[in-house]
């Protein structure tokens, strides 16, 4: 008969409880398969685990030393998926990123293009989605390295977490909307009694919204703004903006041929626009030798932009 790894966890149930009714409940199942599940594992063992005589039941001496080796096998059990991936990572040469809509598709391109210059950038796995889901790939290590915009005044969670960073470019986060017939902004942000100015807002789990929230939330409120569509895609935003349905706080390199053609207009003056940090993260865990490359010239490049 072969070990269940299953009995461990009923087994460290038990010991816990002391009620076999109490531990099958936790386990979702019947008391009688619980007890046959235990007795199962004694007969593994060739020792008697638990004393029945007793209410509740209390461990033996064999189940005593048992709990500790009980113990120690779930946290190796529990480390062998990370070892696998970072053997498995010492030899990829593959990348795997997150990256934010706006990002993946306006910054990264060329951001990628320029690293080639310092170092090999092999395969790279992309997933594009809004920030809360990427932190949280990264927070999980399914991704290697997260690129999302920041602020050196908002703390996000991989910040909190103390996860490595680096500052590799920067945008701006520009009010805008569409023009009237006589190029000024449909839009203004400005208190005009009893008008309130149309929002076109992100999601809680945008980034865009959570920097814009952190930064000018109180004087949004004060200005009397009235949400009319909410989205966590500022491409989406954007659509709705040169549609005229209000003003949205947009990536600068999401939309600067939109400003220079004049299909869109900044609304607002310069208070109302933030300077963002572009960031890239990575895993505190060790990346392999492709990741680790990459991660030391991402930081070089960020650092030479810096001196400049």
């Amino acid at each position: 008969m072969s070990l269940n790894l299953s009995w461990i966890d009923d087994f460290m149930v038990l010991a816990s409880t002391g009620h076999f009714s109490r531990a099958a409940e936790e386990r979702h199942m019947t008391q009688p398969a619980f007890s046959r599940r235990i007795r199962a594992l004694e007969e593994w063992l060739g020792v008697e685990l638990f004393d029945r005589s007793s209410q509740p039941a209390r461990l033996t001496e064999a189940g005593l030393w048992f709990r500790k080796a009980a113990q120690d096998l779930q946290a190796h059990v529990a480390r062998v998926p990370g070892e696998a991936r970072a053997i498995a990572e010492a030899s990829s040469q593959t990348l795997r990123f997150a990256a934010t809509h706006a990002l993946s598709f306006t910054f990264m391109p060329r951001w990628l293009r320029a690293l080639e210059v310092h170092t090999n950038v092999g395969p790279v796995n992309l997933v594009s989605d809004v920030q809360q889901k990427c932190e949280a790939l990264l927070q999980q290590h399914q991704v290697q390295f997260m690129l999302s915009h920041g602020h050196r005044q908002v703390q996000g969670p991989l910040d909190e977490a103390a996860f490595p960073s680096v500052v590799v470019g920067a945008d701006q986060l520009l009010p805008v909307c569409a023009p009237r017939a006589d190029g000024a902004p449909s839009h203004p942000l400005v208190s005009a009694q009893g008008t309130a100015v149309q929002l076109l807002a992100y999601s809680a789990e945008s980034g865009l919204g959570r920097l814009l929230r952190e930064l000018r939330g109180a004087a949004l409120e004060r200005l009397g703004v009235q949400p009319v569509f909410t989205a966590h895609l500022a491409s989406v935003l954007r659509t709705m903006a040169l549609d005229g349905r209000g003003v949205a706080w947009l990536p600068r390199m999401l939309v600067g041929d939109d400003l220079a053609s004049g299909r869109l207009v900044v609304a607002g003056e310069p208070d109302w626009h933030l300077d963002l940090e572009i960031r890239l993260h990575r895993d505190r865990n060790a990346l392999g030798a492709a990741g680790e490359a990459f991660w030391a010239a991402a930081s070089a490049a960020a650092g030479a932009v810096g001196k400049a």
